[in-house]
């Protein structure tokens, strides 16, 4: 069997993307997944997305939501919720004539709404939760922690590029106050222009990724708590992109560009 794919990224953030609509593509297979996530041997990404159809009835509209997407990570495990790969995937819904330019799209995380505005994508995540200013760490930064559709920590830092990463943000992301499913670690400092600037060590990846939408929603809504930045708030990733957060009628907002790289057919199996 041959699955056609895109390859996107938003904010270097890259997804293999998948119309899945006709619900095919092997979700449970992990070892497949693992292997066309694998940079060196297969594809490479930070998530494989699936674009479906919704069952759930939208409460604004009174029919079906757009689109379901299923995010999986590249070892294999689905999660709730991808800010960058939702924008990714509402832009890609969008082109392929399967959502208007406003849509809601299901996430494990509940319902959330993205426009596609230009080449720009807003998206509105879903309620913050869990907010926890200075959480007790045996750690040597100030700590905070937010679940912006994914459980996210948020250590505070005088600069992000001295920061051993893969140490710091693997001691952070299987710290034993995050059992038993852990968490994202971020590291993020405030610039003296009153923006922000991010790395993040993602779980799932078990590496750092160039950007994380949700993660950016994370440092943007502490710092915003802690009364150092006023939203909205460009927030500078990993990869050189800027993410800016806002609040819109009460919603914490996500935009940013979500580009398409490349086409392509994955062969599973020994069908043809």
């Amino acid at each position: 069997m041959k699955i056609p794919f895109t390859k996107m990224h938003g904010a270097g953030n890259d997804f293999i993307m998948v119309d899945d609509r006709t619900l095919e593509f092997p979700m449970d297979d992990k070892a497949f997944i693992q292997r066309i996530a694998c940079r060196r041997t297969g594809i490479g990404c930070d998530g494989i997305i699936l674009l479906q159809p919704s069952p759930v009835l939208s409460k604004v509209e009174g029919e079906t939501v757009d689109l379901r997407m299923r995010f999986i990570n590249p070892d294999g495990g689905e999660q709730d919720m991808c800010g960058n790969g939702a924008r990714c995937i509402a832009r890609l819904a969008y082109d392929l004539g399967a959502a208007p330019a406003s849509m809601e799209i299901e996430t494990g995380a509940g319902i959330v709404r993205a426009e596609v505005m230009g080449d720009q994508i807003r998206l509105d995540l879903t309620d913050s939760t869990d907010l926890e200013i200075g959480v007790a760490l045996d750690v040597e930064w100030p700590v905070d922690f937010v679940n912006t559709g994914v459980p996210h920590v948020v250590a505070w830092v005088d600069n992000v590029q001295a920061v051993d990463l893969p140490k710091a943000g693997s001691m952070l992301r299987y710290h034993k106050r995050f059992e038993p499913n852990g968490t994202n670690a971020n590291f993020a400092q405030v610039e003296t222009n009153g923006t922000l600037s991010m790395r993040t060590y993602e779980r799932g990846v078990e590496a750092e990724t160039l950007a994380c939408g949700t993660g950016a929603a994370a440092v943007a809504v502490l710092a915003a708590e802690r009364g150092w930045v006023k939203l909205p708030v460009p927030v500078h990733c990993a990869g050189g992109h800027d993410l800016v957060i806002d609040t819109v009628c009460g919603k914490t907002t996500l935009t940013g560009g979500a580009e398409h790289v490349f086409d392509g057919e994955i062969g599973y199996g020994n069908r043809v």
